[in-house]
């Protein structure tokens, strides 16, 4: 067995990807990096000439690699390119920098910003070789990879317009924003995401979940629907009479597979489950609470907050105040009152809302009141900046 071997053993390329890009400026560099793949048997490989301006171009518009390296010689604030490098990369993606500068602050940035190893030119060639390998492999102690967001929508109670919300806010990050997403709806019996996607349930999401253990890279793409190239599904409709037997570990398993794969997973709770998901709602994440307008949703707000708990450093409740304004809504200062404290987000009621939550895929675009309302939550989740008066909010989302 030659050195090469557990390369070729433990590593399965990203559809429609090479197994490694390179992404370097000068010729010298390009040389060591190209003797160093050759020397571990690595011939799946795509050489760019460019630097990370480059990377991050081509990188929104195709699959990612599983190890990437890239030069950010003469860039001026290489760690802010390399955060947004880490936007448009696949989860599990392994990043190797190169550049000018032999400076420990710049190394410790990097590593910070999820970087594997950082190397200064000129190039030392067994050194590349061996990250590489290690990259490949996983046969280092590297710290924690790269995951995506976690995103919760719960609807207070049924009717309120959660699933609506929460698959409008996963099309648009897929669609526009070009990231990878992917949603599972929990409720097995009567969910309608997959409505919403004009997509068709399969049994792999109660699979999943009732047998851990089984879930896999394989299982997953043949379960998963590919609703778009960037848009996956996993969504089961179930017999009424079937009897669910699955547990929260079976939860917490499949999402820490799916944050490998995904920028951000959506995951749709109903609230009859939500309550036992204890574990699950305080991974670091984001809680999409989700109400309308009336005196009930209004106490359930505050009840829903309660259970959760209080927000941290990784863990942030969010409420979406639906249908606002629709009738039988409260007037805003007694709904604030009854709730206990303001919505985070307001979501008028339209007429054109509710035609568009029923076309499927048709209606994703159709619905410009839906954008304008989701276009705050959509900044919030992708972690842009958000300017409005200062508040608790704004701290979690700088």
């Amino acid at each position: 067995m030659d050195a090469a071997t557990p390369v070729r053993a433990a590593v399965t390329a990203q559809a429609a990807a090479p197994l490694v890009m390179v992404y370097v400026r000068d010729r010298d560099s390009e040389g060591i990096i190209r003797q160093s793949l050759s020397d571990l048997g690595i011939r799946d490989s795509r050489f760019i000439t460019g630097g990370i301006g480059v990377a991050i171009k081509e990188l929104a518009q195709q699959a990612s690699p599983r190890l990437l390296i890239v030069d950010i010689g003469g860039v001026a604030d290489p760690v802010a390119r390399i955060h947004a490098l880490g936007e448009v990369c696949e989860p599990g993606t392994g990043v190797i920098a190169i550049g000018d500068a032999n400076d420990i602050i710049l190394f410790r940035e990097l590593k910070d910003a999820g970087v594997f190893e950082y190397f200064f030119k000129p190039l030392v060639s067994n050194l590349v070789s061996r990250a590489c390998n290690n990259v490949l492999t996983g046969s280092s102690d590297q710290q924690q990879a790269r995951t995506g967001k976690l995103v919760f929508g719960l609807g207070v109670r049924g009717g309120v317009g959660n699933t609506t919300l929460l698959v409008r806010l996963a099309w648009n990050l897929a669609q526009v924003r070009l990231r990878r997403v992917i949603v599972v709806d929990l409720d097995l019996y009567s969910g309608d995401a997959a409505l919403q996607l004009d997509a068709v349930p399969t049994h792999a999401l109660r699979e999943a979940l009732e047998h851990p253990e089984r879930v896999d890279d394989l299982f997953l793409e043949r379960g998963v629907t590919h609703v778009t190239d960037r848009l996956h599904l996993l969504a089961s409709l179930e017999p009424i009479a079937a009897l669910a037997t699955w547990e929260e570990e079976g939860v917490l398993a499949l999402l820490e597979k799916l944050l490998r794969s995904y920028h951000y997973v959506f995951v749709d709770i109903p609230p009859t489950r939500a309550s036992w998901l204890t574990r699950t709602l305080h991974l670091p994440s984001i809680c999409v609470l989700v109400s309308d307008g009336t005196l009930v949703s209004a106490r359930d707000v505050a009840r829903w907050r309660e259970h959760i708990g209080p927000n941290s450093p990784e863990r942030t409740t969010l409420h979406i105040l639906n249908k606002s304004a629709a009738p039988g809504s409260l007037p805003t200062e007694e709904f604030e009152r009854a709730a206990g404290q303001p919505p985070d987000i307001v979501v008028p009621y339209e007429r054109e809302i509710a035609v568009a939550a029923k076309l499927g895929r048709q209606g994703m675009e159709k619905s410009t009141a839906l954008q304008r309302g989701l276009a705050l939550m959509l900044r919030y989740i992708a972690g842009e900046q958000v300017k409005a008066q200062r508040s608790l909010l704004e701290r979690w989302f700088r």
